[in-house]
């Protein structure tokens, strides 16, 4: 059976996108040489990557451009190499490299994923993704980032889950940049 983790980011107070939408102080602080490793260390990994329309378009935009290519050559390497799966219904055309879109019910399609053989699952971004496989318990594993910013408002990860969902806490690993990750199991 294939697993299933996610990595996301999230605000001190609880938002992984601000009041507009946007992530991108998500990136703040990025110039800590531990947490380049880290992050260069989790490109490496392998696996599948999953994601929904709006971060899928957000992220191939970007690990697609010569400023990537420039800026973090061996992370964009690994996203654009990596084998990576859409869930969206206006979609139309995956042209991002290694890309499968997928149109149906994102948990049934999961649970089918799961189902068979093949690569190690990850979610990145997509928050209403998140959501909706979290309330299906179809998550094995969460790594959050907790990014030491408030936002005041945005969204938060688990936005309309229907139930509680409790989670084991496995380690937490703070770097010098402020950033703690933490991960978890689904218990």
């Amino acid at each position: 059976m294939r697993r299933l983790s996610m990595f996301n980011s999230v605000s001190l107070d609880g938002y992984f996108v601000d009041r507009h939408g946007n992530m991108q102080w998500a990136h703040r602080n990025s110039d800590d040489p531990e947490w380049a490793a880290f992050v260069q260390g989790n490109a490496g990994g392998g696996g599948t990557l999953m994601f929904g329309r709006v971060t899928y378009q957000m992220m191939a935009s970007h690990w697609t451009s010569p400023a990537a290519a420039r800026g973090d050559p061996i992370v964009a390497q690994r996203m654009n190499a990596l084998e990576k799966i859409v869930f969206s219904r206006t979609l139309r055309d995956a042209t991002w490299s290694n890309t499968t879109l997928l149109s149906g019910d994102p948990a049934t399609e999961v649970a089918r994923l799961k189902r068979g053989d093949g690569s190690a699952m990850v979610i990145l971004g997509s928050g209403s993704l998140v959501a909706q496989l979290a309330a299906r318990r179809l998550i094995d594993e969460y790594q959050i980032v907790v990014v030491p910013i408030a936002l005041g408002g945005g969204r938060t990860l688990f936005d309309a889950i229907p139930e509680t969902l409790s989670l084991k806490h496995v380690s937490s690993r703070a770097f010098r940049n402020g950033n703690v990750v933490s991960t978890y199991l689904s218990a």
